[in-house]
């Protein structure tokens, strides 16, 4: 395995030039190379790892060979693998932070990456820093004070009060990133595969605490690297934002509604305001534009090129791959009148898992702004119509019903039928246009949502692939004018329907190789944090 040092490399203090030497990432290379392939946030499952290449290094606290006290050791690092094209920039960047210790204490065991055999760290244990609190703690105290440390800068909002102390609790789930609760006030998200530029995790939310919308928890402070890829663009590393005590996320107040046979249309109609008001502040304070014949031509063309790729990769797709695909020609179709539909920023990657609810007002807030993960950043930045996200909340009241107690019985499916028409009145009542009334529109994203889960299914949970395909004879079965159980061909993929098959919370970040997706099948359902 071959690896190669980044003349970005740089180091805090001149007397310890550890992140400087030639031999650091090569010693750590078999380690990582074992160690990577195993997490939750590696997106190159499927293809062998081949090595590594270090983008910068910055050592956050000095990891000297006669200390007793832990170092800390941030590396941007980017993977090669097989299939890859042989330049540079080809492979993913991840973010790690490795702490460096002489003698791991007993209750770290669990984070040990490995020893390594020779460098710069010979002798010592490297070890995943996000699970040591003292470390985490480190981080908090970073970002506190606003300044430059080697290759990061760390950045927060003016007038933003961060305690000091604050005990760090680093999350345990499984996800595609990692964070890290500081006592009940803040959390931090570390990102973990990184692209350059701002993420819109920390672009949106500070652009909506600008229009004042409290729906979103405000940024406190971020860390970034400053023109740390071959770009030269400033890229995200974390960002710190309030924690939302006491709350509730919506993957999980929907699964105890359907334990106990409970009505959840308040709840989802309430959902659908805070929905709308956000896709109002953002399409106030930041650019929009307008969708044409072209581009909607454009985005129908994307969603076929997705649907042919993953009915080749998952067989069982196929059969219904020419009545999908009216769905798409319908999209593109309604662009020939020369009307146009508005697009703006939107959440990108909305489920009932990126809401929670607070214990006592009940007010929702929406959270994760990154977007799926699996698409590029320049796509996640695009303006959109607003009913992609629509669409991908109506698929995840379905997913819980299916996914519930009720396993999709006859009264799940009815729940799921009126809890998505509550949502969809909730977001007409707020929002000013009623979702149902463009149904080629909604129909397309649904049925591109549920092929986007297909692939992630069929490649992480097989069990689970019921529960899309359910969705795909629904919506194939509209594509050629059948009437469907609880739904008409006119409304299919809208609220209208019972049937009740998206899998819009589990595989919201539905790639085959990355994602929040928890093994109960939905992004939010491992999350009780306070902030999903």
């Amino acid at each position: 395995m071959s690896d190669t040092a980044s003349t970005r490399a740089t180091r805090n203090t001149p007397d310890r030039p550890l992140v400087l030497a030639p031999d650091l990432l090569p010693s750590l290379a078999p380690l990582l190379a074992a160690w990577v392939p195993r997490q939750r946030w590696f997106a190159g499952k499927g293809q062998q790892l081949t090595g590594f290449t270090l983008v910068s290094a910055t050592e956050l606290l000095p990891c000297v060979s006669d200390s007793t006290a832990p170092g800390l050791l941030q590396l941007l690092v980017r993977t090669r693998q097989s299939g890859q094209p042989d330049r540079p920039a080809a492979g993913d960047c991840y973010q790690l932070l490795l702490g460096v210790h002489p003698a791991l204490p007993p209750q770290l065991a669990p984070a040990a990456i490995g020893r390594p055999a020779d460098g710069p760290l010979r002798g010592r244990t490297v070890y995943d820093a996000l699970l040591d609190n003292r470390l985490c703690g480190l981080l908090l105290e970073r970002l506190r004070v606003p300044g430059r440390l080697g290759a990061l800068r760390f950045c927060h909002e003016p007038g933003a009060a961060i305690p000091s102390g604050l005990p760090a609790r680093p999350i345990a789930v499984e996800q595609s990133n990692s964070s890290i609760v500081y006592g009940d006030t803040f959390i931090l998200k570390v990102f973990r595969r990184i692209a350059p530029g701002v993420n819109p995790d920390l672009e949106l939310p500070r652009a909506l605490a600008g229009a004042r919308c409290a729906r979103v928890p405000a940024p406190a402070a971020w860390f970034e690297a400053a023109g740390a890829e071959e770009c030269g663009e400033t890229t995200t590393l974390g960002v710190l934002q309030p924690f939302l005590r006491g709350s509730a996320d919506g993957w999980q107040l929907a699964l105890h509604a359907l334990a106990v046979r409970a009505d959840f249309t308040g709840s989802a109609r309430a959902l659908g305001h805070a929905t709308a008001e956000v896709h109002t502040a953002l399409a106030q304070v930041l650019p929009t534009t307008e969708l044409h014949r072209p581009q909607l031509a454009a985005i129908a063309a994307q969603m076929t090129e997705r649907l042919d790729a993953t009915a080749r990769a998952v067989p069982v797709l196929a059969p219904y791959r020419a009545r999908l695909r009216a769905a798409f020609d319908a999209l593109a179709a309604v662009g020939h009148d020369g009307r146009g539909w508005a697009a703006q920023r939107i959440h990108g990657d909305l489920h009932l898992g990126q809401t929670l609810r607070s214990a006592g007002a009940g007010r929702w807030s929406l959270i994760d702004f990154e977007g799926e993960p699996a698409r590029p950043p320049a796509e996640r930045r695009r303006p959109q119509q607003a009913l992609r996200d629509v669409a991908a909340m109506l698929r995840s009241f379905d997913y819980a019903a299916r996914s519930g107690p009720g396993g999709g019985d006859a009264w799940s499916l009815e729940w799921a039928q009126r809890t998505r028409a509550a949502f969809c009145r909730g977001y007409a009542e707020a929002g000013g246009h009623d979702p149902r009334s463009a149904p080629e529109l909604m129909r397309a994203y649904e049925t591109d949502k549920a092929v986007y889960e297909v692939l992630y299914e069929a490649r992480h949970r097989p069990d689970w692939l019921p529960v899309p395909m359910a969705a795909i004879r629904r919506l194939a079965a509209a594509g050629d004018g059948t009437t469907t159980r609880g739904g008409t061909t006119g409304t299919a993929g809208t609220a209208g329907t019972a049937e009740a098959t998206g899998a819009g919370a589990g595989a919201a970040e539905a790639t085959g190789t990355t994602g929040s997706g928890g093994p109960r099948g939905a992004a939010g359902s491992a999350r009780s944090d306070g902030r999903g």
